[in-house]
């Protein structure tokens, strides 16, 4: 298929959505990627000296998201906070665990393509480095695990 356009697409403007109606706004997110882990199988007596290679499961990574450190405003403790003691299978196990959808956007503020995580919650929140002679904005990261990725189109 052609590429639509002459430009490759900017990767600045973006919007993140956390599950329904919480939105944060977000200076990097990384981690939008997948691999396909491979089966090596060979039978004993064939004539290859070699192994075949099949497709085996899906791996997913880490989705790390990266935003300013604003006084007052703890999301991100909170959110990982939440789930910390939650057990699976129970009542609260399911609660925590929600879709977030990442969609970069054209100059019109409309999505190009998205990505949709599903069943993410924060497995790891880290604080802002301090360096008595830096001269940068405080950012806070959180490291989101899922268990899926769908690509979306926009129309």
């Amino acid at each position: 298929m052609a590429a639509i356009g002459d430009y490759p697409i900017p990767k600045f403007h973006f919007q993140v959505e956390w599950g329904d109606g919480f939105r944060i706004g977000f200076t990097e997110v990384s981690g939008l990627d997948f691999e396909t882990e491979v089966i090596e199988y060979r039978e004993g007596h064939s004539k290859k000296y070699n192994k075949t290679k099949q497709p085996g499961l899906t791996k997913y990574s880490n989705v790390t998201l990266k935003r300013g450190t604003f006084q007052g405003d703890f999301d991100f403790f909170t959110e990982w906070q939440k789930t910390y003691l939650f057990q699976e299978g129970n009542d609260t196990g399911s609660l925590f665990r929600r879709p977030v959808t990442i969609k970069l956007l054209n100059e019109s503020h409309e999505p190009i393509i998205t990505w949709i995580l599903e069943n993410a919650w924060p497995s790891k929140v880290q604080s802002t480095d301090l360096k008595a002679d830096a001269n940068e904005v405080a950012i806070e990261t959180m490291e989101l695990v899922h268990e899926g990725l769908t690509i979306l189109e926009a129309k």
